[in-house]
């Protein structure tokens, strides 16, 4: 089977400091690894090139096979709608688009409109009620479940997510990891979660460290 992600050698400088360089990491489906580094070591960095969203300066990404760099931005817009689910540390929801229709983007894009999968995962990540809601209307910690909905509603094959139980109490943050990895384990997602967070590390399968040189065991 296709590695959901293989990266070789990548690495990134600006201007001439280097933020990362040597990085080789592979992701299968159904596998939950989580990423910690100090800060500024380029952590959220990294899931940018991944993504597809920034550049890297040397190296191969394959997401679900297909070389991301090199793309044109289309074709790069094309792969994330296909295969990416995002959860940015800023959100990035759209605010003229209310709760419910933020989710089902990533749907509507692919030309897959399934109302009955937003509902349920807005239900998933306790924001049931709350679709008719615009993001203004929101908490930090509810406009984070709606990002998370959204990264999945669509069944990535990969997940990348930036600190994503950041802005949650401790049981929220619990309660999401449970609907992240629940999609990992039942759709063979793989998932890159970028952390801070002791127990949100504790619910992955492996444990690993960005540094300047490359990725080791966290």
């Amino acid at each position: 089977m296709t590695a959901a992600l293989q990266i070789s050698g990548l690495a990134r400088r600006y201007g001439d400091t280097p933020v990362f360089q040597g990085v080789d990491l592979t992701l299968h489906r159904g596998e939950f690894v989580a990423l910690l580094g100090e800060s500024g070591v380029g952590k959220s960095t990294l899931l940018n090139c991944i993504a597809g969203l920034d550049e890297a300066d040397a190296g191969q990404i394959l997401l679900a096979g297909q070389a991301v760099r090199g793309l044109a931005e289309p074709d790069r817009a094309r792969l994330r709608r296909e295969h990416l689910g995002f959860v940015f540390q800023a959100f990035h929801l759209l605010p003229h688009l209310n709760v419910a229709e933020n989710v089902a983007l990533p749907l509507l894009l692919l030309g897959r409109p399934d109302e009955t999968r937003v509902q349920a995962l807005l239900a998933a990540v306790g924001l049931g009620g709350l679709g008719a809601r615009s993001p203004a209307q929101l908490s930090g910690g509810q406009l984070q479940r709606v990002a998370l909905a959204r990264a999945l509603v669509h069944k990535p094959a990969l997940i990348l997510a930036d600190e994503p139980t950041g802005n949650l109490d401790p049981g929220t943050a619990d309660r999401m990891l449970d609907v992240l990895v629940a999609q990992v384990r039942s759709e063979g997602a793989a998932c890159l979660l970028v952390t801070h967070s002791a127990a949100a590390a504790a619910r992955a399968d492996r444990v690993l460290r960005l540094t300047a040189n490359g990725i080791v065991a966290g």
